[in-house]
């Protein structure tokens, strides 16, 4: 124990006083943000859901009156011919369409600021997202600085937005982000390629369609990363300190789809039951996760510095913090292992310690079952302060979460993951593993 007069004493004594500050700065936004979510009630999107799903939802931006519609999406599914199945439709119907397939994954204020002057000068009136979660935000910030004339930039933050946006439907091509149920839209900068959020539940589409058709494609490595983020928005929104008997309904329903049918998804894409669960499981966690916490946190960092794939920088990440919030969420957890059934009835007499632990290993087995390599190349020790300050201050500002972290505790599992990637064999093997 050092001495309470030394330096090592002093630096000890105010990194406890600066945490205690952040700490109740948390604390106080989150009960904000509590009070808020009850005060403003959320718009849920229309779904529609199966093989049918993409023309029932054309057939209602029509009927709402749209009559030439900016179609967003990204240059790999324009190549494919992804939105061919509704140009083909739209054509049919004599409907005017633009299609921008600009979309660069993690997009920038450059990427949604060309989409807004594209979508302005044909005057279109409606936006059809068709992509992962990246052409989602996209396409939320285009519809709202269209509809509120300003630059994306201006929407950063909490409540921007002085008008509703252009009317937005979404055709997620992955079983994500759920980011079309979400109240929120994340945009990089164009430099440093730090992400900014904008909430505002003015944002949230119109509708959606989960076509099991047009997500059967989807390449093995991206069905596991974007499975891991489904289920990482699960378990954010369970464990958060703002969950709701709301939330924990559609967090405890995606939990169990993700467990059951992403490694079948994974090994068959052709599985359309498969591929239609997870797209409903991604839905629901969307709708939970208007609750977050560290692991998207710090997954933000990791993917800004590393050029990680934000699904995978979760499965990285999400065993760490589990660990982290066990022993305050160690009920939490064992009452969702039961709730799930991801417990045989021999199990369920376990005690909760035991179940937790056993549901945070199930965890680490999936990612693992789906072939993500769970290592960051590259770390360097002198990237872990400005990751631990970003994260610990994406947390306070935006998340309620069970326990917080201070930006130590946040490198401390930096630590963790460089060692293990240090230490993990061979790690191409597992990259072909992926693909």
């Amino acid at each position: 124990m050092p001495a309470t007069n030394s330096p090592l004493a002093k630096l000890m004594n105010n990194d406890k006083l600066q945490h205690a500050g952040y700490l109740a700065v948390a604390k106080t936004r989150a009960k904000a943000l509590k009070v808020f979510s009850h005060l403003i009630p959320l718009p849920r999107p229309l779904l529609f859901v199966g093989e049918d799903a993409c023309n029932e939802l054309c057939d209602m931006v029509i009927n709402e009156g749209g009559t030439n519609v900016f179609i967003v999406t990204d240059a790999v599914l324009n190549k494919l011919g992804i939105p061919a199945k509704v140009t083909d439709y739209l054509d049919q119907h004599n409907i005017r369409y633009q299609v921008y397939d600009g979309i660069t994954p993690d997009p920038t204020f450059a990427v949604v600021e060309e989409g807004l002057s594209q979508t302005v000068n044909a005057k279109c009136d409606a936006i059809i997202a068709i992509g992962g979660g990246s052409v989602i935000d996209a396409a939320k910030m285009i519809a709202m600085s269209q509809g509120n004339n300003c630059k994306p930039q201006k929407l950063i933050g909490i409540l921007k937005a002085r008008k509703k946006g252009v009317p937005l439907y979404c055709i997620p091509t992955t079983a994500g982000t759920g980011s079309e149920a979400t109240l929120g839209a994340v945009v990089s900068d164009n430099d440093t390629h730090q992400k900014a959020l904008s909430i505002d539940p003015k944002m949230i589409p119109l509708a959606a369609a989960i076509d099991p058709v047009i997500m059967k494609g989807m390449p093995k490595h991206i069905t596991a990363d974007t499975g891991i983020d489904v289920l990482t928005h699960a378990l954010e929104a369970w464990m958060s300190a703002n969950a709701s008997v709301e939330t924990d309904y559609y967090a405890a329903s995606a939990t169990k789809a993700v467990m059951q049918y992403l490694p079948i998804a994974y090994e068959n894409g052709e599985d359309l039951q498969a591929r239609e669960e997870m797209g409903i499981a991604a839905h629901y966690g969307g709708i939970a996760f208007n609750k977050a916490g560290f692991v998207h946190a710090i997954a933000h960092q990791l993917g800004a510095h590393y050029s990680i794939p934000h699904g995978r920088a979760n499965a990285i990440v999400l065993p760490y913090v589990l660990e982290v919030n066990r022993k305050g969420s160690e009920k939490r957890l064992a009452k969702l292992a039961r709730k799930t059934c991801i417990v045989e009835s021999a199990q369920a007499t376990k005690t909760d310690k035991e179940l937790a632990n056993y549901f945070i290993e199930q965890v680490r087995e999936l990612i693992e079952t789906v072939g993500i390599d769970p290592t960051v190349k590259g770390m360097k020790k002198t990237d872990y302060d400005n990751i631990a300050k970003a994260a610990a201050k994406e947390v306070s500002d935006t998340y309620a979460v069970p326990t917080y972290m201070s930006p130590a505790g946040i490198k401390m599992i930096l630590q963790k993951i460089q060692t293990a990637s240090e230490d993990r064999p061979n790690n191409d093997t597992q990259d072909k593993k992926s693909a």
